[in-house]
């Protein structure tokens, strides 16, 4: 699940996920586009915390993303990771690309009874980086149908996402913040 525009459709969908109850939901909480803008309106974001949330077997916020969330701000990802996992999903992947301080991209898994992990790779500086979020929980869900576990899905899909993104400095398409190459590891 990605974008839910407002509170009407993230019912729906809710509805949806409670009738059909899929093996696993993965919900990417589209919130806050790069430039900052606001992607849901705030009675969306209470229906997703006490709808969606509770349903998904993984939220894949960013930091901005995860803030709005929690309703403040996070200075320690691991720790808002932890808190993250309270709002009710089975698993949290907490995506630290926002963190530019460092040369490493840090995501930070947490799951119940068990310490935070940190799954790392190195920071590819390119501007091509649309959909990355998007890209990311959709390979989450693949590696999970695929049979792998939640921890081996998520290191499987953030190292295909970064072989995307280094793929994707060479694609040259529009203006602006151009997207990763999806299909870069078929091209070999």
């Amino acid at each position: 699940i990605g974008m839910v525009a407002d509170a009407e459709i993230a019912i729906g969908i809710a509805e949806i996920l409670e009738k059909y109850r899929p093996n696993a939901i993965i919900l990417d909480p589209v919130m806050v586009a790069t430039s900052g803008d606001a992607l849901i309106s705030s009675d969306a974001i209470e229906v997703v915390k006490s709808r969606l949330i509770p349903l998904a077997d993984l939220i894949t916020p960013n930091i901005p993303e995860g803030e709005k969330l929690l309703r403040k701000a996070i200075l320690d990802p691991e720790n808002a990771a932890q808190d993250l996992l309270k709002l009710g999903s089975k698993a949290v992947l907490l995506k630290g690309g926002h963190l530019k301080e460092m040369d490493y991209s840090r995501d930070f898994l947490a799951m119940p009874d068990k310490p935070v992990e940190t799954i790392e790779a190195l920071r590819i500086s390119t501007p091509h980086t649309h959909g990355t979020g998007c890209t990311l929980s959709s390979a989450i869900a693949a590696y999970l149908a695929h049979g792998c576990n939640m921890h081996e899905a998520v290191k499987n899909a953030k190292s295909y996402l970064t072989g995307a993104i280094a793929a994707g400095q060479d694609l040259h398409i529009g203006n602006g913040h151009g997207p990763v190459h999806h299909f870069w590891d078929s091209w070999k």
